[in-house]
């Protein structure tokens, strides 16, 4: 409490002219909350995130020399990103893509390519997740423009790559994953990627993707088992700085879709068996559509009856997702 006051205090005591020190205190804040998001349960970083938003437009209300407000712009537009991906996660991608919005009117008043390619992905995301799959797709080929070099230029692509599987596009599933590999040679890390946690796109995320995106196939099966075992494997290491709750279990949940095309219910129920004990806070709403996925390819399978059980502990499981806590 006592270093929440201080840090009040110099915010406020600096607000005629930005020193170093108040700017390197804002760009922590933004930092720490790009790097904990992914691993650590959204009731933990709501309050923070919110305040951090809250002094950022604070500050920028004020009159600002260009490049200090450049550099508030370009942290509110972050921070806008993660409010967006933290409506997603409770289910409301109305509210999600407003805060989308306006970190892109960030990202503008910055004149920040890096920022702009950023925040498409956070909107090609949210419209997959909220079953608005073209939009998707949309979000993902707007945004290439912006992303000649960051990681950006690889999550763009495969994001595209799971929304045209989600409709059922084998060719152009497997072109945006190619390309997606192909971006690879030329990535270099921008002020966005610096950030670290949600605000860059490693391999293994990319691998996961590939994953979730095949197993929408039946085509694709052999494909998407060998990507989502990569995923899973490279998953179970939680002291990377790519570890992530969210894609560890969607990994699991497209590994479980590809054993029960293959006939292998105890593979099935083994590979979810770890994304069904997660605590409610940490049932964000890419999960819960992970676990409804499982349960309706196991209905429309041959297993169906004998995966009677396994459906139980799915319906037991979304029936408490974080969204149904109390605020």
């Amino acid at each position: 409490m006592a270093a929440r006051r201080a840090k009040s205090f110099a915010l406020t005591a600096g607000q005629t002219d930005l020193t170093t020190d108040v700017l390197e205190q804002v760009h922590e804040d933004v930092q720490r909350l790009a790097t904990d998001y992914p691993q650590r349960p959204l009731t933990e970083l709501l309050p923070d995130l919110f305040t951090t938003q809250d002094t950022l437009f604070t500050l920028l209300e004020q009159q600002r020399r260009p490049s200090q407000a450049r550099q508030l712009y370009f942290l509110a537009g972050v921070t806008g990103g993660l409010l967006a991906k933290a409506s997603h996660d409770l289910a409301d991608p109305y509210a999600a893509l407003t805060q989308a919005r306006t970190a892109f009117v960030c990202a503008d008043n910055a004149d920040h390519n890096g920022l702009r390619a950023w925040i498409r992905g956070i909107q090609s995301l949210v419209s997959y997740w909220a079953g608005r799959t073209r939009e998707s797709v949309k979000y993902a080929q707007s945004g290439a423009e912006f992303a000649p070099n960051s990681t950006a230029s690889v999550w763009l692509p495969v994001s595209e790559a799971r929304a045209w599987a989600a409709l059922g596009n084998a060719n152009a599933t497997r072109a945006a994953i190619e390309r997606a590999e192909a971006a690879w040679d030329s990535v270099q890390e921008d002020e966005v990627d610096e950030l670290g946690g949600l605000c860059t796109f490693g391999r293994t995320r990319q691998i996961y993707y590939a994953a979730e995106a095949l197993s929408w196939l039946p085509s694709e099966t052999t494909a998407a088992a060998d990507y989502a075992n990569r995923a899973v494997t490279a998953y179970e290491d939680t002291s990377s700085p790519e570890w992530a709750f969210g894609d560890q279990a969607g990994s699991r949940s497209a590994l479980a879709i590809t054993r029960i095309r293959a006939g292998e219910l105890e593979g099935a129920a083994e590979a979810v068996a770890p994304m069904l004990e997660l605590v409610p806070e940490q049932r964000i709403n890419g999960i819960i559509h992970c676990a409804q996925r499982v349960h309706r390819a196991l209905g429309e399978s041959p297993l169906a009856e004998a995966g009677g059980e396994l459906q139980e502990q799915i319906e037991a499981f979304t029936r408490t997702p974080l969204k149904s806590l109390p605020s």
